[in-house]
């Protein structure tokens, strides 16, 4: 339907341009005349091509990119602000490394971006055990339960294609929901259901961090004011405090 709509509009302009061509020759009557500014107009046709294709495209296209970047921060701003952090959080009780983990990613307003790609590093190399504790894990099902409809509506959010790693962590939490979800009391789990639960933890645990290392740096360039607080309120500081009491 496309290109039979495209062959039409072709047709049209042709015709027309033969139109406009035909009254020219009617009432000039100067074929040499003609000729020239035939010719002009086919040689600055590669210039309009350069003009239009290579830096006016360009533009509109860097800054579609742009306007769609923003649209997509502010999505996983507000993933992070109704999931993702208490999530990270959750996730951490679990990790039987988590204390010497933490001391690694105490963020302060001097981090400089050498900083964020030795955390990446760490955080890429971190040993992810989970160890399940049933207790935390009925709370981790409640928590994942009741955010189930906010996740649904994130993942048909179109500005997310773009963004592959993001979209793999939202499956990743998605499905994490949905195993705990058809667990009626994961109190009387057995260890191998457990260890199945771990893995999936794990998966989330570990995309998770990478994401949000990736969201705190963009505030940090971004919005200071929103930096200041995700280093008040960081999930793995015991001593965070979302009230301002020191200098950061």
């Amino acid at each position: 339907m496309e290109t039979r709509w495209r062959t039409k509009l072709i047709i049209g302009l042709i015709l027309m341009s033969s139109c406009f061509y035909g009254i020219n020759y009617l009432i000039f009557k100067d074929p040499p005349f003609m000729l020239r500014l035939v010719t002009l107009q086919l040689g600055f046709v590669p210039i309009s091509v350069i003009l239009i294709t290579l830096f006016l495209n360009r533009l509109i296209a860097n800054r579609e990119k742009r306007i769609r970047l923003a649209k997509l921060n502010m999505v996983i701003g507000s993933f992070f602000s109704e999931v993702g952090t208490a999530l990270l959080k959750s996730f951490s009780d679990f990790d039987p490394n988590r204390d010497r983990f933490s001391q690694e990613l105490i963020l302060t307003s001097q981090w400089s971006n050498q900083d964020f790609s030795k955390a990446r590093k760490y955080v890429m190399t971190h040993d992810y055990s989970i160890q399940i504790q049933k207790d935390k894990l009925e709370e981790l099902r409640n928590f994942l339960l009741g955010k189930r409809t906010f996740l649904l509506r994130l993942l048909e959010n179109p500005n997310l294609f773009e963004h592959e790693s993001f979209t793999d962590l939202l499956s990743a939490i998605f499905h994490l929901t949905e195993e705990l979800a058809h667990r009626a009391d994961v109190k009387e789990l057995c260890s191998t259901d457990c260890q199945h639960l771990a893995d999936d933890i794990k998966r989330a645990y570990a995309l998770l961090f990478s994401e949000w290392l990736a969201y705190i740096q963009h505030l940090r360039d971004s919005y200071p004011y929103f930096y200041s607080l995700a280093i008040r309120t960081n999930p793995l500081n015991p001593e965070a405090s979302p009230e301002v009491t020191q200098s950061l």
